[in-house]
């Protein structure tokens, strides 16, 4: 039994990649630590709390963090791929459930410090709760059993700007933080989750098997369908979070190498940027192990045959 906490804005990839852990039998999620990133805190908050109520799991923990970046204002334009709620204008009810009153960065050095080397952390959104914690609790990083983010991009361009993915555009000062803090690290960023689309025609087949989880991820993606139509003349959409769930989930699906990466930071035109030093160059140790290809075929398959799973 692998045991998960996963930090995410959701967001309708993350939604979907938080359904996706949950059809695992051999997953435990232990807790979701919301941020702020596609909307604010607030919202990312109550949809973690949606999403929960939509797959029967209510009794998961959900543990509101930051709305903020550690040194800038949060200026995100996610509402734009995602919707004002963050779950493509769908405007679900109010949650049953509410969220927990204890604070994401302390509810991480908590349930990470009292069950050493047993958590496995999955970051698909800013990085700010993780440098709080890791901050607070240096220790945290050699406690985890391994750390997965969704973000950054060392082999193409970004999606925030040119040269910055989204998630670590919004926050570049935690991301630098927790890139250097030690953790067993890998990133699956821009560079795979660009190399895997689901299409409309993947969404209509999963829509068929009508279930609960099916009929919601239907919904919330109609609004990001038409958002990658629109922007990019694209019948589908990139998968960024549900991406970094497979990794967790299977390994193998992934090609990956372990490299030093550094996170540039300030108010340039480079703010955000991942770079990864192939060479050696800046004589670091490295620090990331980076995926680099992902089998998408094998990839499609194995979240088909589990979020449509009854």
């Amino acid at each position: 039994m692998k045991r998960l906490i996963i930090d995410t804005d959701p967001g309708i990839d993350d939604s979907m990649a938080i359904l996706f852990a949950l059809r695992f039998p051999e997953i435990q999620l232990e807790a979701l630590t919301t941020v702020f990133g596609n909307v604010g805190v607030e919202q990312t908050t109550l949809n973690a709390l949606r999403i929960l109520e939509v797959a029967g799991r209510d009794d998961i923990p959900v543990v509101p963090g930051a709305g903020k970046p550690l040194l800038r204002d949060y200026r995100g334009k996610g509402y734009r791929v995602h919707g004002r709620d963050g779950l493509g204008e769908t405007n679900l009810p109010p949650p049953r459930a509410q969220a927990r009153p204890e604070r994401a960065a302390e509810y991480l050095i908590s349930r990470i410090m009292g069950s050493p080397g047993e958590i496995t952390l999955v970051a698909i959104g800013p990085l700010t709760n993780l440098a709080l914690a890791v901050s607070l609790e240096p220790r945290l990083a050699q406690n985890v059993q391994e750390l997965v983010i969704m973000g950054g991009a060392v082999a193409g361009p970004g999606n925030a700007t040119p040269v910055a993915e989204a998630n670590i555009h919004n926050d570049p000062e935690a991301a630098r933080i927790v890139f250097h803090a030690g953790w067993p690290l890998t990133m699956v960023g821009l560079d795979v989750t660009r190399k895997t689309v689901i299409s409309s025609a993947y969404l209509a087949r999963l829509k068929e098997a009508a279930t609960p989880i099916t009929d919601f991820i239907s919904a919330v993606t109609a609004f990001y369908l038409r958002h990658y139509r629109e922007r990019l003349s694209m019948d589908g959409f990139y998968v960024h979070d549900p991406s970094a769930m497979g990794y967790v989930l299977d390994p193998t699906l992934f090609q990956s190498q372990k490299v030093y990466v550094d996170v540039e930071i300030g108010d340039g035109r480079s703010s955000g940027q991942t770079m990864a030093d192939w060479r050696g160059q800046w004589e670091q140790p490295v620090n990331v192990n980076v995926c680099l290809d992902v089998d998408s075929s094998r990839f499609l398959d194995l979240y088909f045959e589990h979020i449509t799973r009854k």
